[in-house]
């Protein structure tokens, strides 16, 4: 039976006895595309004509080159790739990298990269078949620059996906790209410098998976692992930078990060930040960091690393003006710190460091460095529990920026200035007074107390913080100013059993000092 595509310009007929014929079609189609492909997309998807280039995706087919690119070029418009998905153009187009002729070749990597560019549900087929040992396969036989080129257009989409990016490590992707970066590494001709760059970063993103990366840490022992490490030391810029990135991306669980403190790679991090303070690759700064900063989480990795010195060599770049390294510094500081009390005491009386903290806690066009500046503020403040940090704080204008910070939309951000609040109003009533008052700390109180949304921890915190401030005449009078023992009352029949506890204690101190 004729299978029949009408269009009011073309018609093609899949079974047509010339293939001329067919081919002349064929060329007509593209060059509609060409004059206008988003108007011929459309007719080609309501056509049913997709379901038609199937059949034509075969090695032995003169026009296969041509189908594959029609394909490619319906494929740049995001509303065709899933239609290409459904109507079953992947399994044929994955046969065809197996094909000798180097047209069809380069069209079907255009067309399937193509597809699978920013379309989720095309990459989940593709998992489906043996597209992963296809494209390997095409790596390991010598290939010329434009080949590669073509499969790693294809390779960098697919390998956004995880389920790929294991069967792309099974089947022996990483050791091919180990060995163009091997080759290409000294050379300083534009095409070598572009597959160094491709081939380093494709790694970086197979190890973005959680099982394609512990699959090539080998327990710390992995040749790959060990080969990455050699990046960092490198004198390439491009190197230095993937194996940065890649140790962060290493650094996703406990035990990796422990085997890699144990075994000396935060010095050759530090190492690699030293030869970037001047001249300020602000990449390489900020993979780093991003590298330290995981490699900090552990709790056992803490105290080692500030001993190593890593808290200094952070702080050089202090002065940095680009939000990225900002950003970055500040996570690692804050996850060094934790319940590291002397650390955090040092931190904290830093007066160049919490100057820098409070000027960043006003960076409003850079909501993370602003929203990580408060939360190292806070944490410097419940790490250490020190009168110095505090006052130093205060001395600063930091006060402010805490109170505001226990308005913010994120719950743990609240409650980590809450606590802040409280060790200070312990600690420093009288120094941080004004400022307290000044901030309307106590408004803020009553609003938190008085909103039914708050969380529990909110509400608890926020009544310790109210019986540390009536030590304070002028915050006292304040609290009872705005009948805080009427929203507090209401809170000892609260269903949660702690909040309900502290609102008996909170209105019996009230009570007392009224």
């Amino acid at each position: 039976m004729r299978t029949l595509i009408s269009f009011s310009f073309l018609k093609i007929t899949s079974t047509d006895s010339t293939a001329d014929s067919l081919e002349g079609c064929l060329d007509c189609l593209l060059q509609a595309l060409a004059q206008n492909n988003v108007e011929t997309s459309e007719k080609i998807q309501k056509s049913g004509v997709l379901q038609v280039f199937a059949s034509l995706l075969t090695p032995q087919s003169s026009c296969t080159a041509k189908v594959a690119n029609i394909i490619a070029e319906v494929a740049r418009n995001e509303f065709m790739r899933n239609p290409c998905v459904d109507a079953g153009l992947i399994p044929p187009l994955v046969q065809l990298l197996n094909c000798k002729d180097q047209e069809v070749l380069l069209q079907t990597g255009r067309a399937l990269g193509n597809i699978c560019y920013d379309s989720q549900s095309s990459k989940e087929q593709f998992a489906y078949t043996n597209i992963a040992e296809e494209l390997v396969k095409l790596f390991k036989e010598q290939i010329e620059h434009d080949k590669k080129e073509m499969i790693f257009e294809v390779l960098a989409p697919l390998a956004e996906n995880d389920v790929i990016k294991l069967q792309l490590v099974e089947a022996g992707l990483v050791e091919c790209l180990l060995e163009i970066v091997q080759k290409t590494v000294d050379s300083d001709k534009e095409d070598d410098i572009a597959e160094l760059k491709t081939a380093s970063d494709l790694m970086v993103l197979l190890l973005l998976g959680d099982e394609s990366m512990q699959k090539l840490f080998e327990g710390g022992k992995g040749s790959v692992f060990q080969r990455v490490l050699s990046w960092i030391p490198s004198n390439s810029h491009q190197l230095q930078l993937a194996g940065a990135l890649a140790i962060a991306n290493f650094a996703r669980n406990d035990g990796n990060c422990i085997h890699m403190v144990d075994n000396g790679i935060v010095q050759k991090l530090m190492d690699l930040l030293d030869r970037h303070v001047e001249d300020g690759n602000v990449t390489v700064q900020h993979a780093a960091l991003s590298a330290l900063r995981n490699l900090a989480i552990p709790v056992v990795n803490k105290a080692k690393m500030l001993s190593a010195g890593v808290a200094e060599a952070v702080l050089k770049f202090l002065r940095s003006e680009m939000p990225p390294v900002q950003f970055k510094l500040l996570g690692t500081l804050r996850m060094l710190i934790d319940a590291q009390a002397e650390a955090a005491e040092q931190l904290g009386k830093n007066v160049k460091l919490v100057e820098r903290l409070v000027e960043w806690c006003e960076a409003k066009d850079h909501a993370g460095v602003m929203g990580e500046s408060n939360r190292l503020l806070s944490a410097l403040i419940r790490h250490s529990k020190s009168k110095d940090v505090i006052r130093t704080i205060v001395q600063s204008g930091g006060i402010k920026h805490l109170v505001t910070m226990a308005t913010s939309e994120h719950v743990i951000m609240q409650n980590e200035a809450l606590v802040a609040l409280a060790l200070i109003a312990a600690l420093e009533l009288v120094t941080a007074e004004k400022d307290l008052e000044n901030a309307q700390l106590v408004q803020i109180l009553h609003r938190l107390l008085s909103d039914d949304r708050s969380a529990p921890e909110i509400k608890y915190n926020s009544m310790v913080l109210i019986c540390a401030l009536i030590g304070s005449e002028p915050l006292q009078k304040e609290v009872q100013s705005m009948a805080f023992l009427e929203v507090i009352s209401k809170l000892r029949s609260h269903e949660n059993k702690t909040v309900a506890q502290q609102a008996s204690l909170t209105e019996q101190r009230l009570a007392v000092e009224s």
